[in-house]
């Protein structure tokens, strides 16, 4: 499954506890349902072909 994320790995705590805080701050309250993936692009892959070749970007940015 890491083979097709264009990110290579899988999140740390660390991120997803960045997602879960974004969500919690003031910013975010106008936010009242969404589907977040948080898998560094694995379903896009699947869904849209291979993407690995933005791992090289990736870590750039």
């Amino acid at each position: 499954m890491l083979d097709l994320s264009p990110a290579g790995r899988i999140a740390t705590p660390d991120e997803i506890g960045a997602l879960a805080e974004f969500f919690m701050e003031p910013s975010a309250g106008f936010i009242t349902g969404i589907d977040v993936l948080a898998d560094g692009g694995t379903t896009a892959a699947y869904w849209h072909g291979d993407l690995r070749y933005l791992r090289e970007n990736w870590s750039k940015s």
